[in-house]
């Protein structure tokens, strides 16, 4: 029998770190986590407004921002977290759209100092108002711009402003989003997919990617806007969702953040389809790399890595680290298995007092955590058990290590005190705290070190976790 202990006051802790996205709401498997963002007005068209605000860094400094805000304040948010959000953001709002629809993005130009202006990569768009700009037509102060498109091919994509005098300027300082484009029969209850059929999911999550200059921030708030050049930019910050580390845990939408509402922590059960959507808004390439599991290269820039007309993803690739180069989506499939440890993830099994029989490890009649003397692997035959996922051919196999005792350990917060998945174990006072659930964690970063700082501080920087928590724990 897995214990379970404090774990009252553990989930108080990790409520206070902002992980509200996992909840117990019932035994019961919740559709998954779908990326944060907003929906089109009547299916058809966006409103957004440019306005500058200042950001939050985990230091207590702020840096000057240009963003794009949702004018309709969050009414077709994606998730109800969303609902009544209206401020400028970074990285600007993620537009969630169906493939086949006709989009229009009003952008209307509240307080930039520069025009600004809409490029959705990868799509053709008519533009209707504002001035000539160097691509589009781009809207000054209180102008508006319409911009038309077709969204065509599901898929990751970029979204960026490119108006005014400096190209690169705009990016740097904020005006940069991701665009969702879901695949026809996509549902969200029952036909999870990226692309087609052979792209199915679980879960799903968006890592954007990006860096800044703080100097050059400094320089637009006292407005001298001709001091900017792209040979003199050197970064110092990196981003994941508009976050550094350890605020990119904070939760999505979390006051603390009132300008960047996006976390990126990822959370996945054994054996979960986990889709990945990466985005790199910035100018440099980054090098980032997934612990855990290699994962499935499917697309890049919204096209399948496909030989046979974008049926399968018979093209991609198996890696465990992603070269995201500059204004490139990449999408990829992750899973991870336990296959092959040689030991049995949930730990020992029961030998008596323990009734399971939807393997959920939960006891039946007690809700209590429970592992039973029984691998079900019927539908499908696949080598795992058809609910949590435990790998049968290492069911009931002990850990083939003398584990050693807390007083010869240097403990984390994220360390529940067990080896194995869904338990927790006794810990010195102050000591973990951060991990009621008994979840794997596993770090998701750059592998540059420069880029796991924030000035100069490490850790900071983009280092993001995926946590594997056990399969009674739904997943929002």
């Amino acid at each position: 029998m897995i214990k379970i202990r404090q774990k009252t006051v553990r989930l108080l802790s990790m409520l206070l770190l902002g992980m509200a996205m996992t909840t117990i709401v019932s035994q019961s498997m919740a559709a998954g986590h779908d990326i944060r963002g907003i929906k089109p007005q009547g299916g058809t068209t966006f409103n957004l407004y440019a306005f500058p605000f200042n950001m939050n860094l985990p230091d207590g400094s702020s840096m000057h921002m240009w963003g794009f805000g949702d004018m309709n304040g969050g009414a077709n948010a994606s998730h109800p977290e969303g609902n009544g959000y209206s401020l400028p953001q970074y990285p600007a709002p993620t537009l969630i759209v169906n493939e086949g629809d006709t989009i229009t993005i009003n952008v209307t130009n509240f307080g930039v100092p520069e025009p600004v202006s809409m490029v959705i990569a990868g799509h053709k768009a008519n533009a209707v108002g504002g001035t000539p700009g160097l691509v589009t037509r781009q809207a000054g102060l209180n102008d508006t711009v319409a911009y038309t498109f077709t969204a065509s091919n599901p898929g990751t994509y970029l979204y960026h402003s490119m108006g005014g005098v400096n190209p690169g300027l705009h990016s740097e300082m904020g005006l940069v989003g991701a665009l969702i484009v879901r695949p026809t029969g996509f549902d969200s209850a029952g036909n999870r997919i990226a692309y087609g059929a052979t792209t199915e999911y679980e879960q799903e999550f968006l890592y954007l990617l990006s860096e800044m200059d703080p100097d050059i921030h400094v320089q637009m708030e006292r407005g001298h806007y001709s001091h900017f050049t792209n040979s003199d930019r050197h970064a110092a910050i990196w981003f994941v969702n508009g976050r550094v580390f350890p605020d990119l845990f904070q939760g999505d939408y979390n006051p603390l953040f009132p300008h960047q509402p996006y976390q990126s922590l990822s959370l996945s059960h054994a054996g979960d389809r986990v889709l990945v959507r990466t985005v790199n808004t910035g100018h440099d390439s980054h090098p980032f790399h997934f612990h855990g599991e290699n994962l499935r290269f499917i697309a890049r820039d919204g096209r399948l890595l496909s030989s046979d007309g974008g049926v399968t993803p018979d093209l991609g690739r198996s890696d465990n680290t992603l070269n995201s180069a500059p204004k490139q989506t990449v999408d990829m499939i992750w899973t991870w298995t336990g296959k092959d440890l040689n030991w049995d993830i949930y730990g020992p099994v029961a030998t008596n007092g323990c009734t399971d029989s939807d393997h959920n490890m939960l006891d039946d009649a007690t809700g209590a955590a429970c592992h039973d003397n029984i691998c079900i692997d019927v539908n499908p035959v696949d080598g795992f058990d058809d609910v949590n996922h435990e790998y049968c051919a290492d069911h009931g196999k002990a850990i083939p290590v003398s584990l050693p005792g807390v007083q010869d350990l240097t403990l984390g917060g994220w360390w529940s005190g067990s080896p194995f998945l869904g338990d927790t174990g006794d810990l010195p006072p102050g000591e973990g705290g951060l991990n009621p659930f008994g979840g794997y964690f596993l770090v998701w970063h750059s592998h540059a070190e420069k880029e796991l700082t924030t000035w100069d501080i490490f850790p900071g920087g983009s280092l993001s976790t995926m946590v594997v928590v056990p399969p009674y724990v739904p997943i929002q």
